[in-house]
């Protein structure tokens, strides 16, 4: 088989190559990223390309299938960027692979993709996916989904696999993880267990991670096996105050929402921070998901738990870790973070 990725340096891009190079069936990955790394890995071509411009057709040509991760998280202030690229490159992305015949998409869609939703019971795939409309990241996933319904009616011959994971940590991701949602003023030393001393136990505090190693099993087995639809991803146990206290050794306190809020809106408008208070609440609105589908239908069962996930982000924070590709370098925010201040921490890609 030859696979075809978008996004292929990115956290969960890295861990679907690191699969990929163990499965027999897969013979060549050309990973399509707008910046080229260093990093080398079996069976990977590498190829420079920006989704929203670039031409996709020859990369797509001859592809068996094709794995659609790429996305930009920011800039969050200037919400037109991310949807020209997220949503009008992903439109790209699907035309393209049907003219060039690819029979196979697997598409990184997102628990955010879901319309809010309970948090004392699981929901399954057929939950509504309308998002939470006022936070950039949740309306764009949502939009998708509604592309991916018209394009599954346009093209029935086409296998379609819709992944909705949790939120997805390793250890080589925490650099990028950390300049993408908390910014250049949060120190990495922070992450040591007791320099944290409580945690706040919001209203609405619970979700679901796993590891990117997992999610990249998960990919695999998508490519591999004749499934279609959409999959929840996500490992035990489900994450709260009293859990994410309990890794940072710490205390839980009981606050309400809204000073928080207030405090995160500041600091975006301030441009403090990078990460939205409009993604804050959608946060707090997300639904907890039923796995059973990814379990039955995919075979897939994660290796590493949700504690396990998160523990390894923070190790990776402490011990500033990262990889050679440009999302996950070190020194992508430049020395003393002096990159991240020159876009405006939210303002400019």
């Amino acid at each position: 088989m030859h696979i075809v990725i978008t996004g292929a340096t990115g956290n969960v891009g890295t861990s679907v190559i690191e699969s990929l190079a163990k499965e027999a069936a897969v013979t060549s990955v050309v990973g399509l990223a707008r910046r080229l790394p260093t990093w080398r890995a079996p069976k990977v071509h590498w190829a420079q390309v920006d989704i929203a411009q670039d031409d996709l057709g020859a990369h797509l040509r001859g592809a068996d299938a094709l794995i659609h991760l790429a996305w930009l998280f920011q800039p969050t202030h200037d919400p037109v960027i991310t949807w020209r690229s997220n949503v009008e490159g992903s439109i790209r992305v699907f035309r393209a692979a049907a003219e060039a015949g690819v029979r196979t998409i697997v598409y990184a869609s997102s628990v955010g993709a879901y319309s809010p939703g309970p948090q004392d019971r699981p929901v399954n795939e057929s939950w509504p996916t309308h998002g939470w409309p006022n936070a950039g990241y949740t309306r764009e996933k949502a939009y998708l989904e509604r592309v991916l319904d018209t394009f599954e009616r346009e093209h029935p011959d086409t296998r379609v696999v819709r992944m909705r994971p949790g939120f997805i940590f390793k250890r080589e991701s925490a650099a990028e993880q950390r300049r993408l949602f908390a910014g250049p003023l949060l120190p990495n030393g922070l992450a040591r267990p007791g320099l944290i001393p409580v945690v706040p136990d919001l209203p609405g505090l619970r979700f679901q991670a796993l590891h990117s190693a997992d999610a990249g099993q998960a990919y695999r087995l998508a490519i591999t096996r004749d499934v279609r639809g959409a999959f929840n991803l996500a490992a035990d146990p489900v994450i709260d105050a009293a859990q994410l206290a309990k890794l940072l050794n710490a205390r839980t306190f009981r606050v309400p929402t809204a000073p928080l809020r207030a405090a995160l809106a500041t600091a975006w408008h301030l441009h403090l921070i990078p990460a939205s208070p409009h993604l804050f609440d959608a946060v707090l609105r997300l639904p907890i998901m039923d796995v059973t589908r990814a379990r039955t239908e995919l075979g897939w069962s994660p290796r590493h738990s949700a504690l396990d996930a998160i523990q390894a982000f923070l190790d990776g924070l402490r011990e500033d870790a990262g990889m050679d590709t440009p999302p996950l370098a070190r020194d992508t925010g430049g020395r003393w973070r002096v990159q991240e201040f020159i876009t405006g921490v939210g303002q400019r890609s």
